[in-house]
C-alpha cells in the first residue's frame, strides 16, 4: 500500500509538473503585436499585466519544488517506512511545503484570471478598454494556459491531501498527536 500511494504522488507530481511548465510557458512566451494607427505598433505580452507576471514566477517556482518533490517519490522510498525521529519532522516540513505550494498556485492562478477577465469585458467605469478585442490569439492562448494552470492546482491540491495522510497515518488515533509504536 505504501508503494502505491508513493507511485500515485510521484504520478500526480510529475502531472502536476508538466502542467506547471505548460502554463509558465504559454504565459511567458505568448504576445501579439497589432499596429494601433498607421504607423504605430502595440505588442500584448504577460508583463502588461502583473498578475500574469506574477503567475510565469509562482507556476515556474512551483514547477521546480514538484521537481524537487518527484525525487523524493523516485530515490527516498523507505521514507514512508519509518515512522520515528527526523521522518516525523520531515513528513511535517514535506505537509507545509505541500500546503503552501497549493494555496500560493491556486491563489496566483485565480488572481491572474480576475485579471485576465478584466480584459475581456473591460470596466467602463474606470474607462478600461475591453482588450481581447484587438488581440484576441493572445486571449485564447492566456484563457488555455490559465485553464491549465487551474488543473495543475486541482492536482495540487490533492498531492497535498496525500501528504497530509502520510503524516497523519504516522500518529495514533487513539491518542492525540502521540505517535505509534514499532
Amino acid at each position: 500500500m505504501k508503494s502505491g500511494i508513493l507511485k500515485a504522488e510521484g504520478f500526480l507530481r510529475f502531472f502536476s509538473l508538466g502542467l506547471l511548465a505548460l502554463t509558465a510557458c504559454l504565459v511567458g512566451l505568448d504576445a501579439q503585436t497589432k499596429e494601433i494607427f498607421f504607423s504605430l505598433e502595440r505588442k500584448a505580452t504577460f508583463r502588461d499585466l502583473n498578475a500574469l507576471l506574477a503567475l510565469v514566477y509562482v507556476d515556474s517556482i512551483a514547477a521546480g519544488y514538484n521537481l524537487l518533490q518527484l525525487s523524493k517519490c523516485f530515490f527516498i522510498s523507505g521514507f514512508n517506512g519509518n515512522p520515528t525521529g527526523s521522518y516525523k519532522n520531515l513528513a511535517w516540513v514535506f505537509f507545509f511545503l505541500d500546503q503552501m505550494a497549493a494555496y500560493v498556485c491556486f491563489a496566483a492562478n485565480l488572481a491572474a484570471t480576475q485579471a485576465s477577465l478584466l480584459a475581456v469585458t473591460g470596466a467602463s467605469q474606470f474607462q478600461w478598454m475591453k482588450i481581447c478585442n484587438r488581440y484576441t490569439r493572445f486571449c485564447i492562448q492566456i484563457g488555455g494556459a490559465l485553464l491549465c494552470g487551474l488543473i495543475a492546482s486541482l492536482v495540487m491540491a490533492v498531492i497535498s491531501s496525500i501528504s497530509a495522510f502520510n503524516l497523519f497515518r504516522l500518529y495514533s488515533s487513539k491518542q492525540f498527536l502521540v505517535l505509534k509504536g514499532k
